[in-house]
């Protein structure tokens, strides 16, 4: 079966990524990581002796930088719905983060404010019709927000992708009502045509 136009440039794109590249020289999972990279040095994210939660992490890019900073020391929890291979000092849990007994498994998993960062590159599966996909994505956006909500301790941070559209400037509005620091990051490797942006927020309050 031959490929479609739009499948081959996607992989044309795709192989020639310079992050792509980077990755595969690194020995990255995916090119995905370099997002959370670039922001956790600007930020200072990750700590030693930290508990993170990552959501969506398959195929496991943000877990493997995760597990590199942390080098033994913390508690790393990653989920998806997808499998993904094991890493070291990780405990991953399989399943779809909207049902609700994937969600009280991975609450049950550790002590209620907890998790000293929220990470959640949580994405639907794209139609390309942004009136389906915006709300799809926003819904899981709001969801991580809910376990933040429920999981972060004093002080903790979450830094979570959204997509710009209907329930964008509602969730940041809020998130700024309980965070001392809400920034809109668009990292370098977040390729230009995506909608997806990420918010980062520093010092949950409540």
């Amino acid at each position: 079966m031959s490929r479609s136009k739009s499948s081959k440039r996607w992989l044309k794109e795709h192989f020639d990524d310079a992050y792509v590249k980077k990755a595969q020289v690194e020995g990255y999972r995916s090119r995905a990581v370099y997002k959370l990279k670039e922001v956790d040095e600007k930020e200072n994210l990750l700590k030693p002796r930290q508990t993170v939660v990552d959501l969506g992490a398959a195929p496991g890019g943000w877990t493997q930088y995760v597990s590199q900073k942390l080098a033994g020391t913390g508690t790393i929890i990653a989920l998806d719905i997808l499998p993904m291979d094991a890493l070291p000092d990780v405990e991953f849990i399989l399943g779809d983060f909207r049902e609700d007994e994937v969600f009280e498994r991975l609450i049950q998993s550790i002590p209620e404010k907890s998790v000293d960062l929220l990470l959640s590159d949580m994405a639907p599966n794209l139609s390309g019709n942004a009136a389906i996909d915006i709300p799809r994505a926003m819904y899981l956006a709001e969801l991580a927000f809910d376990f933040a909500e429920k999981m972060l301790k004093p002080g903790g941070a979450m830094f979570i992708k959204l997509f710009h559209g209907s329930g964008f400037d509602e969730l940041v509005k809020k998130a700024r009502q309980q965070f001392n620091k809400v920034v809109i990051r668009k990292p370098s490797a977040s390729r230009s045509r995506s909608r997806e942006t990420y918010l980062l927020a520093k010092g949950y309050n409540l």
